[in-house]
């Protein structure tokens, strides 16, 4: 057995400088669409040619190690230990004391989990798990790019496992890649239809990604061997001899690596965050960056354009460079309270390349390279961890931001709200419920996330001793999932005959549901990534008068359905809502001066309008079909404003437009005469 010294070394594939200048475009294109989004308006897809540039190298990493026989795991996993953990290490490190000076309590505990799915780079399943009604905007998670990331990590994880296996059945290597390449893609396609945040991430839809850069390999290092035992031409198969500017200007080559920047021009400016993406529009910059690696670095496009100084240049930095810049850009943001005008994300750019190329010349390159590799390893290892643990801890609450001391920001929370601890599910429907078991008057709520909000409201009173004699006969029973017309007028035959049941509360976000153009920025969730909304058809555009008009009828038929039958209706229309209300809308920050609170009142009269036309249809519905309304603005506005702070100074909202715990424990009294009376 040879000792550790006579060992071959890894494989590593010949360096190409186009390769870093395909990498600059990449950067460059995701730099431009988060900080420039109306000029660099499809640049998110160079997430996608990252994919297959990485791809691509791991692969032929891969293949030529094992084919020569120099494939070691620990040194494969060493070398991404060295190339990956310390530009991120620093900027995790980073993010949790920038994070400790200006953020609160609730998005210190958020940071803290993105810092250990980043540590751990499972960044994609946190996100995904997050993502939802009650979550947070993008631009206020600084690690939100870390996403790619942990697909990257799970491809090295997985795929060198795979290859190793296959290893001695060479024949099935291109069959095996290509499948699993299509049962990838196919997933994509399948949840871009049904579950866009799913396709966007979940590794088994993005794996395709890669795989494509390794068929790349595959070929490239079958078509090398073939040369190599024919003594074939590069490009054309024939014989040598043909003079080395041929080959150089061979049309073919420069044809491709044309086809292939045509097409990830394309998708840069073809590609929108309205499309269905993933989807088949990642095809576009997938099958360009491999049409671009595939011609060589001596077609025209990669010579003279992709190898130019500056380029590679940015391409060597590119990994440090995507870490630092959107950090930089959301802690701008976050500090600002809205978007940052263009010189400070100019700045913030600016400042993005200055720590990359610090990062890799005083930080990755000593680890990188040199002697001590095994040392290096395990202390980046262990940092990582450690990296990792901490962020665990703040997670859990063990260590608290700078701003932790103020008693009104400690209310300032972006999580959703707690379950009732004596929360059960009801036998006969399958409803949650809440109360006595046994009680023979029932109470159902029935409507989206703003009727969510509200079961702390049941809840609390439910549970006061005050009120348990005038309650021990109630029961609340609830069913929260977003109510559309046809879901209500299901709901309504299934439960009209139950004589139990006398009261019915409905209570959606009647704006949204009346496709109000007005709340746009009030739903934003994952758009800055995902490249559109996500939350299925309650997101969607101004409806017309006359789809507007199907659901007054469809709503006012359950109602009437409803009433006939013996039962009181009541419809909650929405509370006030808007960017002036959110909690991080009212926290003023600053990295020297500390965390604060700044009041931004909204006037009652911009607040109803803004819920129009919703209110007043829903309004009319409850007329005609006999149903009754309960008005929140008449308990939470007064003639001139709707305030965002309750009289002893505490947060009434959440968000932009559901109430906070705080407030539907302790304020909101205008439903308390459905279960006491």
């Amino acid at each position: 057995m040879s000792s550790p010294q006579s060992r071959t070394p890894l494989a590593h594939p010949k360096y190409r400088p186009d390769i870093d200048g395909l990498r600059a475009i990449a950067v460059l294109a995701v730099i431009g669409f988060h900080a420039f989004p109306t000029l660099a308006v499809g640049g998110f897809v160079g997430v996608d040619i990252f994919f297959v540039i990485s791809g691509y190298l791991i692969s032929t990493i891969i293949f030529e190690s094992l084919d020569g026989d120099s494939f070691r795991f620990w040194e494969f996993y060493g070398r991404r230990v060295r190339r990956i953990f310390p530009a991120l290490s620093c900027v995790l490190v980073t993010c949790l004391l920038l994070g400790w000076l200006v953020l609160i309590a609730g998005e210190y505990r958020q940071l803290g989990r993105h810092v250990a799915g980043g540590a751990t780079f499972v960044s994609n399943f946190t996100l995904w798990k997050e993502s939802g009604y009650f979550d947070s905007v993008a631009e206020v998670k600084p690690l939100l790019h870390l996403w790619s990331l942990g697909i990257e990590e799970q491809f090295y994880i997985v795929w060198p496992l795979l290859l190793w296996c296959a290893h001695r059945f060479k024949a099935i290597r291109l069959p095996l890649i290509v499948i699993i390449a299509g049962m990838s893609f196919y997933l994509n396609l399948k949840y871009s239809d049904s579950n866009a945040v799913a396709a966007f991430y979940s590794p088994f839809a993005r794996f395709w990604e890669l795989l494509v850069g390794s068929i790349l390999a595959y070929v490239s290092l079958a078509g090398r061997v073939r040369r190599a035992t024919t003594g074939c031409n590069d490009v054309t198969g024939k014989a040598p001899g043909l003079p080395s500017s041929a080959m150089r200007e061979s049309w073919l080559t420069d044809l491709l690596s044309w086809l292939g920047l045509a097409l990830v021009i394309a998708a840069l400016v073809v590609i929108t965050k309205e499309k269905q993406f993933p989807g088949t529009w990642a095809l576009l910059p997938t099958f360009g960056a491999a049409m671009i690696i595939s011609s060589g670095p001596q077609s025209w496009v990669n010579r003279r354009l992709l190898s130019n100084r500056v380029l590679v240049w940015i391409g060597v930095i590119s990994f440090p460079l995507y870490l630092w810049h959107w950090p930089l850009l959301s802690f701008a943001h976050i500090v600002e309270n809205e978007s940052p005008g263009l010189e400070a994300r100019m700045i913030a750019v600016a400042i993005a390349f200055a720590l990359a190329w610090l990062t890799y010349e005083v930080i990755e390159k000593p680890l990188r390279f040199g002697r001590r590799a095994r040392l290096k390893v395990i202390a980046l290892v262990v940092l990582m961890l450690l990296i990792g643990i901490v962020g665990v801890l703040i997670r859990k609450g063990y260590f608290h931001p700078r701003s932790y001391g103020n008693p009104v920001l400690q209310y300032f929370e972006f999580s959703g709200y707690p379950t009732p601890e004596f929360e059960y599910v009801d036998d006969k429907y399958g409803f949650g419920a809440l109360g006595n078991r046994d009680a023979r008057h029932k109470l159902l709520m029935l409507g989206d996330s703003h009727a969510q909000q509200y079961r702390n409201t049941f809840a609390a009173l439910l549970a006061t001793a005050s009120a348990v004699s005038e309650s021990r006969r109630a029961q609340v029973l609830y069913n929260l999932d977003y109510l559309d017309p046809d879901g209500l007028l299901e709901a309504a035959r299934r439960i009209r005959d139950d004589k139990s049941i006398g009261r019915i509360v409905i209570s959606n976000f009647w704006a949204l549901t009346y496709g109000s153009d007005k709340i746009n920025y009030a739903i934003r969730c994952c758009g800055t990534e995902l490249g559109g909304t996500v939350g299925g058809d309650a997101h969607r555009g101004p409806l017309t008068e006359a789809q507007m008009r199907q659901i007054d009828e469809k709503f006012e038929s359950a109602s009437k359905l409803l009433v006939e039958s013996g039962k009181q209706v009541y419809f909650v229309l929405d509370n006030p809502f808007g960017e002036e209300l959110a909690p991080q809308s009212l926290v003023s920050r600053s990295f020297i001066g500390g965390v604060g609170v700044a009041i931004k009142p909204l006037p009652t009269r911009d607040a109803i309008q803004r819920s129009e036309p919703a209110r007043s249809r829903i309004i009319g519905i409850a007329r005609r079909s006999g149903a009754e309304i309960v008005d929140p603005f008449e308990f939470l506005c007064d003639a001139d404003k709707c305030p965002s702070l309750s009289p002893d100074g505490m947060p009434i909202y959440k968000d932009y437009d559901h109430l906070s715990l705080n407030a539907v424990i302790h304020q909101v009294k205008y439903l308390d005469f459905l279960v006491k009376d």
